[in-house]
């Protein structure tokens, strides 16, 4: 069993493209259910603002591998997804995971939104029955290895986000935020910390709205000075905020270019969905300036220097783990053939027990009580060459014995 990664990111695919193949929850669902109808064996689906991965295990990956290609393609309908798909294979795709889980691939290095992401994703897949053997213990590892890199870095004492670069990148436009009036859309973790952030700015007053407007009554309970409005209202307000800041799980854009009326003073507007919440022809209209994701990377990049030092001691936790995970793959290997020797035993012990009946005239009984002792007996045999396979961590002695066991007991029929 191989373990592969498909997909596209931050790094060099743009955000029309991105919003394009990102995964809505509904999605994931679909696309996990179409790979596992498929026959690839496991597959987990990572869909965030700043990528769209599908991690994929099973003994014919380069084919699956191609599978993924074209479903990105066609199940989207996106044709120029081709030049900006990147593929990972072995421990590559294993590298990847767990600097995605530690947020070292980040727009914001060792951000702590992506670690939820990847266990959430790892958590449907498994309810979907896509995550087995292999990608459940890949995934468990890259996670307990990002908690371990935060705590031993420290790096969450220095809080990076999306969400802090957001208000930070407002403040550098307006030179202040105090006193300035916010629209916040959506209400999940990024735009709950982007409210936390606006507040340590002193930001006089705070409106949020949600398409589900208990929900945002709820933050505004928990938030001391923020009003909550409907969502049906939020064109309305538009006219008297500073900025707007959104994210939701929306599929379809939230705020549209003819809906925003005339300004009397500057709008600036920060989309961090993906996909995008407003429509980016938004930008043609005078006095107001939208922002999105992409356009944060010159801050965050900034911000990123604070983080580099410690990125030194995050990469040697990782090869540490992986090394143990390796062992761990490298035994799975070793599976086929220790069922082959256990198949052995079991035909020759049938065999035997065949040719001790035919010559004694046993009970049933004895016939029981002796093939458990020669199915004991003959499985001591094979204790130790197991024992070696499994205990073996040199990868290229570990692939000769296993060929000497096969061809000794010629196993190749067993299969």
């Amino acid at each position: 069993m191989e373990i592969a990664v498909i997909g596209v990111n931050h790094k060099v695919c743009p955000i029309e493209i991105r919003e394009c193949v990102a995964f809505t929850e509904s999605k994931k669902i679909e696309g996990l259910n179409f790979f596992n109808a498929a026959g690839v064996a496991e597959c987990i689906i990572l869909s965030t603002c700043n990528r769209s991965e599908i991690y994929i295990c099973d003994d014919e990956i380069e084919d699956k591998v191609e599978l993924v290609k074209e479903f990105y393609r066609t199940y989207f309908d996106a044709p120029r997804i081709k030049e900006y798909l990147f593929e990972k294979i072995g421990s590559e795709a294993i590298s990847h995971l767990y600097h995605v889980a530690a947020g070292l691939d980040s727009i914001v290095i060792g951000e702590d939104q992506i670690l939820g992401q990847v266990k959430d994703a790892h958590t449907l897949a498994m309810a979907e029955g896509t995550s087995k053997k292999v990608l459940n213990k890949v995934f468990r590892e890259a996670v307990t290895t990002a908690k371990e890199i935060k705590s031993t870095t420290k790096m969450s004492e220095h809080p990076l986000s999306v969400s802090h670069i957001s208000v930070k990148f407002l403040k550098e436009l307006q030179g202040s935020l105090e006193d300035k009036k916010a629209l916040i859309i959506g209400v999940g973790k990024m735009n709950e910390l982007t409210i936390k952030y606006l507040k340590a700015e002193k930001v006089k007053t705070i409106y949020v709205t949600n398409r589900t407007h208990a929900r945002a009554e709820t933050l505004a309970d928990k938030y001391e000075g923020l009003t909550p409005i409907l969502y049906e209202k939020r064109y309305d307000i538009l006219g008297d905020v500073d900025f707007v800041v959104s994210a939701t799980a929306s599929p379809h854009v939230i705020l549209k270019k003819e809906h925003i009326t005339k300004r009397q003073k500057p709008l600036y507007m920060v989309d961090i969905a993906m996909p995008r919440d407003i429509d980016p022809s938004v930008r043609k209209l005078k006095d107001v300036y939208l922002y999105d994701i992409d356009d944060l990377k010159a801050v965050s990049e900034a911000n990123n220097a604070l983080r580099q030092q410690l990125v030194g001691q995050a990469e040697m936790m990782i090869m540490e783990s992986m090394k143990e995970l390796n062992i761990w793959l490298e035994s799975l290997r070793m599976d086929p053939i220790i069922w082959g020797l256990n198949a052995r035993c079991e035909q020759i012990g049938e065999n035997t027990m065949h040719q001790i009946n035919k010559k004694l005239n046993l009970s049933e009984e004895d016939q029981e009580m002796i093939n458990k002792y020669l199915l004991s007996a003959l499985r001591k045999v094979i204790r130790e060459p197991i024992v070696k396979l499994r205990g073996t961590k040199d990868h290229e002695e570990k692939m000769q014995y296993a060929q000497i066991v096969e061809t000794l007991f010629d196993l190749n029929k067993e299969r």
